[in-house]
């Protein structure tokens, strides 16, 4: 299904197979968004007409040129990248598809990144996209609060996992991860929000999109 979608709905480029492919030689191979997963990205961004975006979790770089095509040649994406040869090939797949001018790759840990952002008094974004290291979702959500105005949307990926995320009493870090995340946006009365299971390519899970309403 998933192949017959992309087929028909979605045009990846060069630039974007690619990165797609380079994938494997970052330190999670094949952890990037499916194609037909990164066009609902780019389609969310413009959408709401975003123009300013943060990622959480680069690797290859492949989400982030959906994005930063979306936001255009005005906007900006800042995306957070760990590992410092992940950054170097999602450099490589943006210069390629000929975007890296509009976009910030800041390797560290995201947490720290974000905190200097805010430290900072940077401008906030429109759009955040979080797809980096599950047991840290709850510090990423508060990172993006600080970072967003009402009216941001907020993406958080990877939501359901096999299933497990029902699981109270799982010793998962990353079940506990999504859960808490989860259990901070209900609490939340300024965040609107909703999760659904996506099946496809990339197996069972599913993903969390919310609005800060105010």
């Amino acid at each position: 299904m998933d192949a017959y979608f992309v087929e028909t709905l979605v045009h990846e480029d060069d630039a974007l197979v690619q990165a797609r492919q380079s994938g494997r030689s970052t330190t999670m191979p094949q952890a990037e968004v499916a194609p037909n997963q990164g066009k609902l990205l780019a389609l969310l961004v413009q959408m709401v007409g975003a123009t300013r975006v943060l990622e959480f979790g680069t690797l290859a770089g492949y989400s982030t040129i959906w994005l930063a095509r979306a936001v255009g040649e005005h906007g900006h994406v800042t995306t957070f990248e760990l590992e410092p040869e992940n950054a170097n090939i999602a450099r490589e797949n943006l210069e390629r598809a000929g975007i890296l001018d509009r976009v910030g790759v800041v390797v560290g840990k995201a947490a720290e990144s974000a905190r200097r952002l805010v430290e900072a008094g940077t401008e906030p974004y429109d759009f955040v996209f979080i797809d980096a290291d599950k047991p840290s979702n709850p510090a990423y959500l508060e990172a993006s609060l600080q970072l967003s105005r009402p009216g941001t949307v907020i993406v958080i990926d990877n939501v359901v996992r096999n299933g497990a995320v029902i699981d109270a009493s799982s010793s998962d870090e990353r079940v506990g991860g999504v859960r808490a995340v989860l259990t901070r946006i209900a609490e939340d009365d300024r965040l609107d929000a909703t999760s659904l299971q996506t099946v496809g390519v990339k197996g069972w899970d599913g993903f969390t999109i919310l609005r800060r309403a105010r």
